[in-house]
């Protein structure tokens, strides 16, 4: 059901924690004009100690505001969006990050920092010298 996502970042940028994939149950609500407040039930794509990756049919931009209530916990963060992905079908892959760190917010552990899909300890994984020998 998890797994650690292992592409490589944008824009030459590396990643400061591990991302988890997992579907969590989100609400987001907006600011909008005049106050008025906009929400959308959506689910995680991806999940790290600094933030998330949604999907979305609110249309979005950069740098935009937001809070994220985690449906299981009842707890809210604020957020702000910093990466806008592919859109398909009208719903867009949103990457957001916490404003204040919250590294227990998703109440599930992460692998540790410098954890790779090529350690021993991952799931499958064979050393070279093993492969096609079983």
């Amino acid at each position: 059901m998890c797994a650690v996502d292992v592409q490589v970042p944008k824009r030459n940028e590396l990643r400061r924690s591990q991302r988890v994939c997992v579907s969590v149950n989100v609400v987001s609500t907006w600011g909008g004009v005049d106050n008025n407040l906009a929400s959308e039930e959506s689910k995680t794509l991806a999940v790290s100690r600094h933030g998330a990756s949604i999907a979305s049919r609110r249309a979005v931009q950069l740098h935009d505001l937001l809070k994220l209530k985690n449906m299981a916990t009842q707890e809210e963060v604020a957020c702000r969006v910093v990466d806008l992905g592919a859109t398909e079908k009208g719903v867009t892959t949103v990457g957001i990050e916490f404003v204040e760190p919250a590294p227990q917010f998703w109440h599930i552990a992460f692998p540790p920092d410098d954890w790779t899909a090529r350690s021993p300890e991952a799931k499958g994984y064979r050393p070279e010298s093993l492969r096609g020998k079983v």
